[in-house]
């Protein structure tokens, strides 16, 4: 239950910028409820975020390319949509926008 209201969670947040939290009997009988902002998220997250670069590094040396070179950014799957990744990845390749005309999901599959 905790899962999937914390993917819930995650994906409210990437269109806005609070939610409400509310779970019945979360511990001992207790309820939860709180309201979790996207700052709030994102910086729980900052070590998880930040470790999405690495791949994108490793490929690109793998590949032997410089940033420069990748002529158009495809984010594919759910945590692509997050505002912080997407961020992330267009600072990592110095402002240029990642493609949004194609659906994450589709894409994976």
């Amino acid at each position: 239950m905790l899962r999937r209201k914390s993917e819930e969670i995650k994906k409210q947040l990437s269109s806005t910028q609070q939610v409400k939290v509310e779970i019945e009997a979360l511990f001992g009988g207790k309820d939860l409820s709180e309201t979790v902002t996207r700052a709030t998220f994102e910086q729980m997250n900052t070590d998880l975020f930040n470790k999405t670069l690495k791949p994108v590094q490793d490929v690109l040396d793998q590949a032997k390319l410089k940033k420069s070179s990748v002529d158009e950014i495809v984010l594919v799957g759910g945590s692509t949509r997050i505002p912080k990744v997407q961020e992330l990845i267009k600072d990592f390749f110095n402002g240029k926008e990642p493609n949004k005309g194609i659906n994450p999901d589709e894409a994976v599959a």
